[in-house]
Parts: C-alpha cells; sequence; structure tokens
C-alpha cells in the first residue's frame, strides 16, 4: 500500500519555513500567524515520524533529514506550478509585466513607452530590470527581454534587435591618447570589458587583428554600468551605437573608429510558449517590433540621404 501523502498545507508551511530559516517570514508568504505554521510542520513531522528542524534560540535550521526532504518538496511544487500555467487559460488583466535588462529598459524602452501607453491606454505596463532570466512560474512575468543567442529551452524566443557595436571613450581619453588612426592603435589604450570579457576580442579580430592579448581592466555585468565607466575615463569600451548616439551627439563620448561590428548576440522577446498570443502580451510584441523597423527605416533613409550629398 502507498503511504498516504502529507497534507499540502503542511507541506507549503515546511517548504516557506525551509527556505526562509524563519516561521514568521513564512507566515508573512502565506498569510497566516506564525502560530499556525508551527503548527502545520509540526503536523508534517508527525505525519512523517521525524524531525525536520531544530529549533535554537528562536531561529530554526534544517535536521540533516529536513536537508535531504526539501529539494523533491520544492521540485513538485514547481511541478505542479509549470503544469498549471500549461493547462489553465490565464486570466486577462490590464496589467502587463515586463522584465528587461537594465540597459535596454533605460536606455530604449522606457523612452519610447509614451508611444506604447498612446496605443494601448488600457494596458498598464509594470517594468522590472534583471540580467537573469525571468522565473515566469514564480516571479508573475509575462514577457522579458533579454540580450544572447536567443536559445532559452521550454520558452519562445523572437529577435527584436540585432546591435551593431562601436568603439567610443570619455573626451578627456581621447585627449590623453589622441584619436587613434587604426583599430590596432586601440591596442595601447585602456579598456573596460562586457561581463564574458570576448567583445574586445571579437571586435579586433574583425578588424584583422588577430593577436589582441589578453582582455585586461574592469568588467561589467550591466551596459549601464559599462557606459558609467567609460564616462569616468576609466578606459575605451564597445556599446551599441544607435543607443550611444546621444551621448555622442552631445558630446559625453567621443567615437573612436567608424569602422562598426554587428554582435553575433541579439536583443531577445523571451516568454512561455503558452503566454505568446495571449492579447496583452501580442500586443506589446507587435507594438516592440513595429517601433524597432521603423527607426531601422529611419536610420536607412537618413544614410541613404547622406550618401547622396
Amino acid at each position: 500500500m502507498e503511504h498516504q501523502l502529507p497534507p499540502l498545507n503542511a507541506l507549503r508551511a515546511f517548504e516557506a519555513a525551509a527556505r526562509h530559516l524563519s516561521v514568521k517570514k513564512a507566515a508573512d508568504e502565506l498569510c497566516v500567524t506564525a502560530g499556525a505554521v508551527s503548527q502545520l510542520v509540526r503536523t508534517l513531522e508527525l505525519h512523517l515520524g521525524v524531525q525536520l528542524f531544530r529549533r535554537v534560540n528562536r531561529g530554526i535550521f534544517l535536521t540533516e533529514l529536513g536537508q535531504a526532504y526539501l529539494p523533491p518538496v520544492r521540485n513538485a511544487f514547481r511541478q505542479i506550478s509549470d503544469a498549471t500555467q500549461k493547462v489553465a487559460v490565464p486570466a486577462e488583466t490590464g496589467l502587463l509585466t515586463v522584465s528587461a535588462t537594465p540597459f535596454f529598459a533605460s536606455a530604449w524602452l522606457v523612452p519610447r513607452l509614451k508611444s506604447f501607453q498612446g496605443a494601448h491606454p488600457d494596458i498598464d505596463l509594470q517594468v522590472l530590470t534583471s540580467n537573469a532570466l525571468a522565473d515566469f512560474s514564480r516571479d508573475g512575468v509575462d514577457v522579458a527581454i533579454r540580450h544572447g543567442m536567443g536559445q532559452y529551452p521550454g520558452l519562445a524566443s523572437q529577435r527584436v534587435l540585432t546591435v551593431e557595436m562601436v568603439p567610443v571613450a570619455a573626451p578627456a581619453l581621447v585627449a590623453e591618447h589622441g584619436k587613434p588612426k587604426k583599430p590596432a592603435d586601440l591596442l595601447r589604450w585602456p579598456r573596460v570589458n562586457d561581463a564574458e570579457r570576448k567583445g574586445w576580442r571579437l571586435w579586433f579580430e574583425a578588424q584583422g587583428v588577430a593577436d589582441a592579448g589578453p582582455a585586461r581592466g574592469p568588467s561589467f555585468d550591466d551596459a549601464g554600468l559599462l557606459l558609467q565607466a567609460v564616462l569616468a575615463g576609466q578606459g575605451a569600451a564597445l556599446l551599441p551605437a544607435a543607443m550611444m548616439a546621444p551621448e555622442i551627439a552631445q558630446g559625453r563620448l567621443v567615437r573612436l573608429s567608424n569602422v562598426t561590428w554587428l554582435e553575433n548576440f541579439a536583443y531577445y522577446l523571451v516568454c512561455p510558449e503558452g503566454n505568446r498570443e495571449r492579447p496583452k502580451v501580442a500586443a506589446f510584441r507587435d507594438w516592440l517590433l513595429d517601433a524597432v523597423r521603423r527607426e531601422s527605416a529611419s536610420s536607412d533613409r537618413r544614410k541613404i540621404g547622406a550618401g547622396m550629398l
């Protein structure tokens, strides 16, 4: 005979208390009293016939058996959540939660949101920023914008924007080193790097500079921080051309070379398969892709016009 399953509420109380290592925080999360959480955990311990927590000076710690029990319980709740999301019809509300990288949100998305709100006044947009891929089943995120290769297992992804990268630096650094006459001149410059420290090597290789040496200098996991380091004169960096255009036009940055590099990575719109055709997600996707297309066409017209002068 199969062992009788423990009460679901007791399992929820155990998982929350174990995750927080706090009865009070678990109670706040579950919207019950601390006494109720303690009672539920005790019910589970009696059901199992083992002690899951050690209680020391008002604190709690998992016993060895508790540590072994937590991962499968947590995984079971995640599987239930994932399965529910696949079969349930999502309730449409006016709130659309978009998760974007901090740099994309500040440099591209936020300045254009007035256009989206004008086209869709019935959708209340909430923008969250993160570099990590969203946990759609737990974070309440409807759709995410991420920078990468577009390969996200179990998720739908659509290319939004391929980024043209250019080398830039602060005017003071240019005054100190002189504007480079060829790409190889930048080998002697101080440089700041992306988190993976691959950008400069790939850029130099694209310009025919085979041996750029090790990637020295600081690195940052967010392009916004990378930009701040460049503005502070810490070194030259590779940053998106379109997003740096205002900084260059205002004289805060100097473009060091007319040679550009189309990065292998791109910005992608990412969401669970079940979310992609939800009306509010589709509305945001269509607006985003249309905005990118219109700006790309406008940029091409400017280039053609300049070539005819």
